[in-house]
């Protein structure tokens, strides 16, 4: 994967990352708390691939 490659896949995680955020605020406001859950372990799984991708893109 090439440098542009990996910046960009990061760039839209961080954008989907910070809508996750925002929907979590949403449902914890309106009670949700399953979805809650959910959510919480999807972001978790954003930073780990984050923390993959920003290794990748140092590693070049």
């Amino acid at each position: 994967m090439t440098k542009d490659q990996l910046q960009m896949q990061i760039a839209e995680l961080k954008m989907d990352y910070i809508s996750l955020q925002g929907d979590m605020e949403k449902l914890e406001s309106n009670g949700y708390p399953a979805q809650l859950e959910n959510a919480e372990r999807r972001l978790a799984k954003m930073e780990e691939d984050l923390a993959t991708l920003n290794k990748q893109l140092a590693d070049l």
